[in-house]
């Protein structure tokens, strides 16, 4: 049995098609669902929330840096509701339901990738 890999981000994000990429080539499925067009769902993100705090937002994207003060100052789950492109990118839930955070050395160790 194929352990299936879903990989939250964007379709046109480098670093979310490179994991999609890797996944297949090591012989693990995976699937890339773009948030843009199918939200996280309520329980993902508040579990993603609760693992991984501020550090789901990246700070560091064009999305937030067209947001003014007032925007920024608000709830991250608001944030990403209001704005899907802001999330750090890929969000990966295993087989198993576990979460990753970025598409790291630790987190393809973790994949056994």
């Amino acid at each position: 049995m194929t352990e299936q890999i879903t990989i939250f981000g964007l379709k046109n994000c480098d670093t979310c098609r490179k994991a999609l990429k890797s996944l297949g080539n090591a012989g693990i499925e995976g699937a890339l669902v773009d948030v843009r067009e199918v939200p996280l769902p309520d329980d993902l993100l508040d579990q993603a929330l609760a693992q991984f705090s501020g550090a789901l937002l990246n700070t560091r994207s064009t999305t937030w840096r067209g947001l003014d003060d007032a925007a920024r100052a608000g709830a991250p789950r608001d944030l990403l509701r209001a704005y899907p492109a802001l999330m750090k990118r890929p969000l990966i839930r295993d087989g198993q339901g576990a979460l990753f955070l970025g598409w790291t050395a630790q987190t393809q160790a973790a994949l056994g990738i």
